[in-house]
């Protein structure tokens, strides 16, 4: 969860991953919180974005390296369940 200005924060909503969306976008839910409120939203992506944002990251990780549990590019992650999202 990220930190912004006057107490907001804004992270991945915990279990749920990016998903297809409706005309071949993208959703990541988000959650938003507020001090004294909390909300659910999407970042809702076309594939090009999705694509942009994906490259920004990698970009912006440089060097860093990889955490030996991270999945591989582009390869679907299993989650404890059977569960698969991507």
């Amino acid at each position: 969860m990220s930190r912004a200005s006057e107490g907001w924060q804004v992270g991945p909503v915990p279990g749920r991953g990016l998903r297809p969306g409706k005309d071949g976008l993208l959703e990541l839910p988000l959650r938003v919180l507020q001090p004294g409120r909390a909300s659910l939203a999407s970042l809702v992506l076309t594939v090009v974005e999705a694509e942009q944002l994906h490259a920004a990251l990698c970009y912006a990780l440089g060097g860093e390296p990889a955490p030996e549990d991270a999945p591989e590019c582009r390869k679907p992650v299993r989650y404890p369940g059977g569960r698969q999202k991507y």
